[in-house]
């Protein structure tokens, strides 16, 4: 059975997630999947988009001025390359969805699989104290048992002890008659 200290191990508490770490991919997990990912991840990053407006600031700036004039008013290079970098990148930022919902459904898979090992671990320690529970009953029912029993044998003891009482007076007093009708016809 599982405790708190199991959850305190990170490798302990990662168990069911382990068997889906290998989990592929469709799109696989080879050098291409994992660089199209980081680059996806990094399109959305504030480094990516500082720099893109910089890049496209000076751009438009050195054009403009004049010092070349290698894409004149209406930056039709400028165009293409955001067209290629669009048509890259949606693909891209597709795939690393699709990546991460594949692992998304492998975490969930080992949460749903955690879950149900807590519920079995809750269920058997339920059975446990509702064995432990009916144990406590079924003895203390014995102890009241046993407290009448001594009870009754001590109301029997103390009847006793006052019937003995009782006799060893009337022995005491039939002693004393004795002894004095024997002491009065020795003397008398």
């Amino acid at each position: 059975m599982s405790t708190g200290q199991d959850l305190a191990d990170p490798a302990k508490a990662r168990r069911f997630h382990l068997p889906h770490a290998p989990l592929e991919s469709a799109f696989g997990n080879d050098w291409f999947g994992r660089k199209a990912e980081d680059f996806a991840r990094f399109f959305g990053t504030p480094t990516f988009l500082v720099g893109q407006t910089i890049l496209v600031a000076v751009w438009i700036l050195v054009n403009v001025i004049g010092w070349t004039q290698f894409d004149v008013y209406p930056f039709i290079l400028l165009n293409l390359a955001f067209s290629t970098q669009a048509a890259y990148a949606a693909p891209l930022i597709l795939l690393a969805q699709t990546r991460q919902a594949d692992r998304d459904k492998a975490n969930s898979i080992a949460d749903a699989q955690h879950r149900e090992e807590l519920h079995q671990i809750t269920d058997a320690r339920r059975t446990q104290l509702q064995q432990q529970t009916g144990m406590l009953i079924e003895m203390m029912q014995q102890n009241t048992t046993l407290t009448e029993r001594v009870e009754t044998l001590l109301k029997q003891n103390t009847d006793l002890t006052e019937t003995v009482r009782s006799l060893v007076e009337r022995i005491n007093a039939m002693t004393t008659d004795v002894h004095a009708r024997v002491a009065q016809r020795a003397g008398g």
